[in-house]
């Protein structure tokens, strides 16, 4: 027993596999972090399993998709083989006596490798059959895929091995010191450490996996040849795997040349399959170059680049498209945000609004009830259930709903979302052939966004350069933010493409509800209100202290802030990508003013929109005294509003730690959600008219109800995740909300307020 004990201890994949948790860390954290995803102990929130698991390319998942991601876990693998032999080889340099050393060592080093790829077939399996809905054909042939694809990169990138590599037998003739002469000292440096690990510090293996699986032990062949020759077999060894590396880069460099090309979007996860590719590489260069230096070079490389990003010149800024970036930058100050929203700019801006609603009051013979429509952030996931309940709200009033509309607000997805549909309803009523009733809507709006943001990412940001194009005589990099428009471009029909101001007279002859958009100000936290015409009474103060100076201003109006810079022509893509910019993927959007202004996602101030509802109410309060019978606010909430409080138990020392911040976070849609009520129940003490509220929720307990049982991932969460890609089975169930009970009373409830008459919208 002990001695199979010891030849099991001493052979050389549990020793490769012993070594990696001593000296390769990050490396074993590579693979950690890949069964975490996959197993959905990481990510789960944001959907990152599903990527995994359900990949999705060209907006399709089949054996395309299944097959790429079998390409880049075979390319994930061969760079964890190539990085280990660089580094660790020649702590065993047994090996490097065999014929074809690398193939062995890569065959003796495969237990993790094969420790994830059983994991993750087993889960995407199980995940298949109990969400996709899909036959056993499919399934069977989506799994192929993978097998293929991981089959064939394998078996081509270990031919390649199998013909160039060098072995003792080979090479028997060639001396190192000649070779050392020629070298760099850098070089010279690291494989003269390796000889002296190769003659001193070798690791104890007694038996080793052969090709054909069979266990041979190791013979005295390890001390028969030179150990000078063994360690020059590696560093010939070491060039058909730099050979590998470059190649590698030299895709990913080409892909990005062709990164708008939807063939060449790969999904999401096989992005990051690469990514970590290329980090294992990395670590590897480090780790054979520096030694046990390498983590101390690593941090001094990371300071240097944190140092020249920082500095404006290697800095790059994601621009909105349509706005100058030749002028002269526009100055934030306290003097300028009161001048953009003093009296007289309220005064004016008042009367254009004034002149939208008086138009639309004219299209109903009775005062109407007056609806301003709410939509909250989250994602791909609110971006659908914000078009799907605007769609199901507006079939059931025969369109009464947003014709008897005047506003909407809200954040991210959402507002996504509704201006997608307002959209198709006011080219319908401007009698084009299009039915915004239509499911093929649904199917375009819940469209993939997340693989060609991800891959641009990879692609473009990181190792690529920087191509340009023209938007409004102005020219722009091609970067993420470019890459989220063109993608909401493509999946919304090219209707929304247009500049901001084309929707002014639309809005303004009451055809249309007006969009109010109010991303967040990262360097003061302000709202910055974009509107197809200037709106400063929103950010304009409405304190009744007059006497008292230190009055906060709320925010700054776009255009009066952009004013001779025509803010008409921003792009009302680039508007709503400011208002969906989803932290680390959609990224900041950096304004031409001194200083530059970040811009951020309008859920951080106000996740629901209501707020602003309020404030429009307020400001035209006497205008809807006079000319409607009530305002009703249609909150469309991808979240359920009141919930049950959970119990903190089981506090570990982590939690503890992190509960000041963590309590924040996860309570912050409450914290708005109080702040709305408050205001909401002040209004009858300025409004004499009824305001009602509806609410139409998405609520992850009516999922469980209405499709069943729960995957294993999803067991404990059966919320869709908040990401720019949903599955089929998420979008299904956010479709199927609108069937709960409490959203059909909801529904029932717009019925009785808004009627369900025919339209009557004239046509000017």
């Amino acid at each position: 027993m002990t001695e199979r004990r010891s030849s099991i201890l001493y052979s050389f994949p549990v020793q490769l596999l012993l070594t990696h948790f001593k000296r390769n860390q990050l490396m074993i954290l590579g693979w950690l972090v890949l069964l975490a995803m996959v197993t959905g102990n990481f990510g789960k929130y944001l959907g990152i399993p599903y990527l995994f698991l359900d990949p999705e390319y060209m907006d399709r998942v089949n054996f395309t998709s299944f097959f790429i991601m079998g390409l880049t876990t075979a390319g994930y693998a061969a760079a964890f083989n190539i990085t280990s032999y660089i580094t660790e080889g020649h702590r065993f340099s047994f090996i490097g006596a065999l014929p074809r050393p690398f193939t062995k060592f890569a065959l003796n080093n495969s237990i993790l490798p094969m420790v994830f790829i059983s994991v993750y077939i087993f889960q995407m399996v199980a995940f298949q059959v109990s969400n996709a809905n899909i036959g056993i054909l499919d399934l069977a042939v989506n799994i192929s895929g993978f097998l293929f694809g991981l089959l064939s990169l394998t078996a081509l990138l270990y031919t390649y091995f199998f013909f160039t590599q060098k072995d003792i037998f080979r090479y028997v003739v060639c001396r190192l010191d000649a070779r050392l002469k020629k070298t760099v000292p850098i070089t010279k440096a690291s494989a003269l450490r390796k000889l002296d690990i190769a003659r001193k510090k070798q690791e104890r293996v007694d038996n080793y996996l052969d090709y054909d699986f069979s266990i041979k032990k190791v013979g005295t062949e390890k001390e028969f040849y030179d150990k000078q020759l063994i360690v020059q077999v590696f560093d010939q060894n070491h060039f058909n795997l730099v050979v590998i590396e470059l190649t590698l880069f030299l895709f990913i460099l080409l892909l990005g040349i062709f990164k708008d090309v939807p063939a060449f979007q790969i999904p999401a996860a096989a992005t990051f399959m690469i990514f970590l590719t290329v980090f294992v590489m990395i670590a590897g260069a480090f780790g054979y170059w520096f030694g046990g230096w390498s983590g101390t070079a690593a941090l001094i490389l990371f300071l240097v680049m944190n140092y020249l990003i920082g500095i404006e010149f290697f800095s790059r800024r994601f621009e909105a498209f349509g706005l100058s970036n030749k002028d002269v930058p526009v100055k934030y100050s306290r003097q300028n945000l009161v001048l953009w929203s003093d009296s007289v700019a309220i005064k004016d801006d008042k009367s254009l609004t004034l002149q939208q609603l008086n138009n639309w009051r004219a299209k109903f013979k009775e005062p109407p009830t007056m609806v301003l429509l709410c939509t909250s952030g989250g994602g791909k996931r609110s971006t659908l259930w914000s078009f799907a309940a605007l769609q199901e709200a507006d079939r059931q009033t025969n369109g009464q709903l947003i014709n008897h509309s005047v506003l909407i607000t809200g954040a991210s997805g959402g507002l996504i979302g509704a201006s997608y549909y307002r959209e198709l309803w006011y080219r319908k009523n401007e009698g084009q052939p299009v039915d915004p009733y239509a499911g093929s809507y649904l199917q375009d709006i819940s469209s993939d966004n997340l693989n060609p943001l991800i891959f641009s990412l990879l692609a473009n940001d990181i190792f690529s350069g920087s191509r340009t194009f023209k938007y409004g005589g102005f020219s722009y990099r091609k970067d993420r933010a470019f890459t989220f428009e063109q993608q909401l471009n493509k999946i919304t029909g090219d209707l929304m493409d247009k500049p901001l101001g084309e929707y002014r007279a639309p809005e303004l002859s009451g055809k249309i509800p007006m969009i109010v958009l109010a991303p967040t100000i990262v360097n003061d936290g302000r709202k910055l209100y974009i509107a197809s015409r200037p709106v400063s009474f929103f950010p304009g103060s409405s304190s009744v202290f007059e006497s008292y100076d230190g009055n906060k201003i709320a925010g700054v109006d776009f255009h009066r802030m952009f004013e001779g810079r025509q803010p008409d022509s921003l792009r009302f893509l680039s508007a709503l990508r400011m208002s969906a910019t989803f932290p680390y993927i959609t990224p900041n959007t950096t304004l031409p003013s001194d200083p530059p202004l970040l811009i951020m996602d309008a859920g951080i101030s106000d996740n629901f929109g209501v707020s602003d509802a309020v404030r429009f109410l307020f400001v035209f309060r006497d205008w809807i005294q006079q000319n409607t019978s009530g305002a009703l606010v249609l909150s469309i909430r991808d979240s359920p509003k009141i919930r049950e409080t959970k119990k903190l138990s089981g506090q570990s020392i982590v939690d503890q730690i992190t509960q000041p911040i963590s309590s924040v976070y996860n309570n912050f849609e409450n914290f708005q959600d109080i702040n709305s009520d408050f205001l909401m129940t002040q209004s009858p003490t300025w409004l004499k008219v009824p305001v009602y509220r509806v609410d139409l929720e998405y609520e992850a307990s009516d999922y469980v109800s209405i499709l069943g049982k729960m995957d294993s991932i999803r067991q404990n969460s059966a919320r869709a995740s908040l990401s720019w890609r949903l599955t089929n089975r998420e979008k299904r169930g956010i479709i199927a909300n609108l069937k709960s009970a409490k959203n059909q009373k909801a529904l029932e409830k717009i019925r009785t307020l808004v009627g369900s008459g025919s339209i009557s919208i004239e046509k000017k």
